[in-house]
């Protein structure tokens, strides 16, 4: 018996080696995840219709919706990895999982350095304080010591080119003027891994180029980046692999034309 549990704790032990040196040599990795959601049929807003709910005696009843399928891959370190995929396909999803906003029904997810999540830009502001209070405040979400904001603000707002109002209420902000503060807050992190969701998309024109340039910039530091974007050329140029979603599952993962050329054929016979 006690050699059947030194053999047991020895295959334990060579897995787990496996796994470091898995996750060592990657920056994410995902494994056989999947994420459902419940969607009630009959939606009740008030007490009252659900204690009417109740009396009548109606059941609840719900349909399962599975936004991510068995999803496995992994991304290298200071790799550029695209997701690509129709609407509704589950990459904000895996996004969200991989993030930590959500987790996995199964499966599991394992990250290697410090993330830093492009989904919702500007979550956490306040549209009663300044544009400066609001540096500090979505720094600090943003894992940022008060030190880090005080030695990286005039950048912030430099990239931004929002010095002239920083002492102005964020209510009376555009929503381009919103977008790059918080774009400039969230590239000052300094992060090892990106997860960005359309932030290409984000803005006028000259600052979708200024936020691709600074991107682009952060890409050839080394760092990794998980990209999604509609942007397929966007997509071609950055990233040298791609995982192509559909249905909350992967289709294909792999060379980037190869699975731009998929995503081609899948939307010729879906139209």
């Amino acid at each position: 018996m006690l050699d059947g549990l030194a053999r047991l704790e020895g295959l334990m032990k060579k897995a787990q080696r496996g796994a470091d040196a898995e996750l060592n040599s990657n920056a994410i990795v995902v494994e056989s995840v999947s994420k459902r959601y419940r969607i009630p049929h009959e939606r009740k807003f008030t007490v009252y219709e659900h204690l009417i709910g109740l009396l009548r005696g109606g059941a609840y009843t719900y349909e399962e919706f599975l936004a991510l399928q068995n999803v496995s891959f992994s991304v290298k370190k200071g790799e550029t990895f695209g997701v690509i995929g129709p609407n509704g396909c589950g990459k904000s999803t895996l996004l969200k999982v991989l993030a930590g906003v959500l987790y996995p029904d199964s499966g599991k997810v394992l990250v290697n350095g410090k993330i830093a999540p492009f989904l919702e830009l500007g979550v956490g502001f306040h549209p009663e304080l300044t544009a400066k209070d609001n540096v500090y405040l979505y720094g600090a979400i943003m894992g940022l010591t008060k030190k880090d904001i005080d030695r990286r603000y005039e950048d912030i707002m430099d990239f931004a080119e929002l010095k002239r109002f920083e002492n102005m209420k964020l209510r009376n902000f555009s929503s381009g003027m919103y977008v790059r503060l918080a774009f400039s807050t969230a590239i000052q992190t300094d992060p090892d891994i990106m997860l960005v969701d359309e932030v290409l998309s984000v803005g006028d024109e000259a600052f979708q180029q200024k936020c691709g340039r600074k991107i682009d910039e952060i890409r050839r530091s080394g760092k990794t980046i998980l990209l999604v974007s509609h942007a397929l050329g966007t997509v071609r140029e950055l990233c040298g692999r791609c995982l192509l979603m559909k249905g909350g599952g992967i289709v294909f993962m792999g060379d980037t034309d190869r699975a731009l050329k998929e995503y081609e054929i899948m939307r010729g016979i879906q139209s």
